[in-house]
C-alpha cells in the first residue's frame, strides 16, 4: 500500500500553498533540513513543510494529499525517541498555530487543549487551579501534549499515576482520507462500543492527525518527599522496589542507576556518596506530612532488609535537587562510555527487572561492550543504552540490542515502553508479535488510512 505513494512535487507545493498561503508552506533547504531529525537523531529530508492554521486547512491538506496519494506526516515538537516524526513527502507542523489552551474545567477535573500546547505549559496554567497533568515525559519542557498522546508517553511519574492514555476523555481528529471524526466522550465511565480512543493513543500518528485534545486533570499533591537509597549490587535494588510496591507504597516516582551511572555522574559532578554502587530514588507525594512520614518509614525497614547501604531522605530543596540531578542527567553521563549512544526503553515485567538486568550485564561482558542502564525500576521500563566506541559499529550495537529484546520478550516483555516504535524500532515488530497480529495492525491503518498516506513506513506496518 505505501509503496504506491508518490513524490511531492513543485506543482503539488505550489497546491498546497494555496490552501494554507505561501508563508506557510516551505520548501527551502533551511526548512527541510530543521524538520529532518528527531530526538533519536533519524534523519530523512522531507519535500516540504507546512504550518495548518487550522482543522480545515488539514482536512484539505489531506484531502489532497489522499488525492494523489502523497506521504504526510504530523509533527509536534521533533522530541520523540524513535523517528516517529521524520519522513519523506509533506511534514504537517501542528505547533505554531495549535497551541491554545480552549477550556479549563475544574468542575470535571479536565482541559480542552489543542495538540501543540506544551506539557509544561499546560501545568503552568492549572498551577492557580491546584491542578495538574500527571504524565511527564523527560522532555515535558518543550514536548507537546500532541506528540505526547499520539505517542503515548509515560515519565517518571508513571508508576503512580500511568501514561498519557490513560488521561485523554476524548478527541477530534482527521483521518486519513480527510473526514473528522469526534473519537471518545468527556465522561470518566465510558463502554460503548470499541475503545477507539485507545487505538489512536500510541498509533504514532498512522491513523489521524490530532486536532483537539480534551484531558484528565488531578488535584496536585501539597507534600513531596524526596529519598535517595544506596545498594550494593542491581539483584538487591530490584528486589526492594518490588516489595516496597507490594506493601501498597505507590511512590510518584520510584527510578534507578546502575553502577556505570554512578561512577560517570561522580567523574563529572562529584554528587553521589562513593560507599555506593548503585542507587534507588523515590519521590512520595499527598496530600498530609503525617501519611509521607509513614511511608517513609516503611521504605527504611524494606531497604534494611535488602541490605541498603545508605538511606538518605533529602531535608531541604537544595538536597531534593542533588538527588534527582543525577536521575535527570543520566542520559548525558552515557556519553562517557562511547561515542554512539542506541538508546532503548525495553520493558518487561517488575519481577523480571533483576534477571534482565543480569542478562543484560552478561552480554555486556560477552561483547566487551559497556551497556548502562537506568530509569523507571517502579513500572519496569528500563532505559538500556548500547554505548559504541566507534561508530561504524552500529550493526554489531543493533545485533546487541536484538538479543536483549528477545530476551525481553522471552520474559513477558516489550519492545517500548514510552519511546514508541517509529522508524528505530520497526524491523523488531516481528520480534513480538505474530504474523496474524500485524495484519490485524495493517487492517486498521487502512480503515483510518485507506491509502495509507498518513505517516507511512512506521512501526514496520
Amino acid at each position: 500500500m505505501t509503496s504506491s505513494l508518490n513524490k511531492v512535487t513543485n506543482h503539488h507545493i505550489q497546491a498546497l500553498s494555496q490552501i494554507v498561503g505561501e508563508q506557510n508552506c516551505h520548501s527551502s533547504p533551511f526548512y527541510l533540513s530543521a524538520y529532518s531529525f528527531d530526538s533519536s537523531r533519524s534523519t530523512m529530508i522531507p519535500d516540504c513543510v507546512i504550518f495548518p492554521k487550522d482543522e480545515q486547512d488539514i482536512q484539505k491538506i489531506i484531502e489532497y494529499a489522499n488525492l494523489h496519494r502523497l506521504p504526510i506526516t504530523p509533527r509536534g515538537a521533533g522530541s520523540g525517541m524513535s523517528g516517529g516524526s521524520v519522513n519523506s513527502g509533506i511534514i504537517l507542523a501542528m505547533q505554531k498555530y495549535f497551541n491554545k489552551i480552549i477550556q479549563i474545567d475544574v468542575q470535571n477535573l479536565s482541559a480542552c487543549v489543542e495538540p501543540g500546547v506544551i506539557n509544561a505549559s499546560l501545568n503552568q496554567k492549572l498551577e492557580p487551579y491546584g491542578l495538574f497533568f500527571p504524565p511527564d515525559p523527560a522532555s515535558n519542557a518543550f514536548s507537546t501534549l500532541g506528540g505526547n498522546i499520539i505517542e503515548n508517553a509515560g515519565g517518571m511519574s508513571a508508576v503512580k499515576y500511568g501514561v498519557s492514555r490513560d488521561y485523554v476523555l476524548s478527541l477530534r481528529a482527521v483521518l486519513g482520507n480527510g473526514e473528522v471524526m469526534q473519537i471518545g466522550h468527556n465522561t470518566l465511565k465510558d463502554v460503548a462500543g470499541y475503545h477507539l480512543l485507545g487505538l489512536m493513543c500510541g498509533s504514532e500518528g498512522s491513523l489521524g492527525v490530532i486536532t483537539q485534545m480534551t484531558l484528565k486533570l488531578k488535584p496536585k499533591p501539597k507534600f513531596e518527599q524526596s529519598i535517595l537509597i544506596g545498594f550494593s549490587n542491581l539483584q538487591d535494588l530490584a528486589h526492594c522496589s518490588c516489595s516496597i510496591l507490594a506493601q501498597g507504597i505507590i511512590p510518584c516516582a520510584m527510578e534507578f542507576l546502575d553502577d556505570l551511572v554512578l561512577k560517570s555522574l561522580n567523574q563529572m559532578y562529584g554528587i553521589y556518596p562513593h560507599d555506593i554502587n548503585v542507587a534507588l530514588i523515590i519521590k512520595l507525594d499527598g496530600f498530609s506530612s503525617s501519611s509521607i512520614l509513614e511511608e517513609m518509614d516503611g521504605i527504611r525497614i524494606i531497604a534494611q532488609g535488602f541490605g541498603a547501604t545508605l538511606f538518605q531522605a533529602a531535608q531541604n530543596p537544595q538536597e531534593e535537587k542533588r538527588i534527582w540531578f543525577g536521575r535527570k542527567h543520566a542520559s548525558q553521563a552515557c556519553l562517557f562510555y562511547g561515542v554512539k549512544k542506541l538508546n532503548e526503553d525495553i520493558t518487561v515485567p517488575r519481577s523480571e527487572v533483576a534477571n534482565f538486568l543480569g542478562f543484560v550485564r552478561k552480554i555486556s561482558q560477552d561483547r566487551g561492550v559497556n551497556i548502562v542502564c537506568f530509569g523507571h525500576i517502579g513500572d519496569g521500563n528500563i532505559h538500556t543504552n548500547v554505548m559504541l566506541q566507534d561508530p561504524n559499529d552500529i550493526a554489531k550495537g543493533k545485533e546487541i540490542v536484538r538479543e536483549l529484546f528477545i530476551y525481553a520478550i522471552s520474559l513477558g516483555g516489550t519492545l517500548s515502553g514510552e519511546h514508541g516504535i517509529g522508524m528505530t524500532k520497526a524491523d523488531f515488530m516481528p520480534l513480538a508479535f505474530q504474523d496474524n497480529q500485524m495484519q490485524i495492525f495493517r487492517k486498521i491503518k487502512q480503515v483510518f488510512d485507506p491509502k495509507g498516506i498518513l505517516n507511512p513506513f512506521k512501526m514496520g506496518l
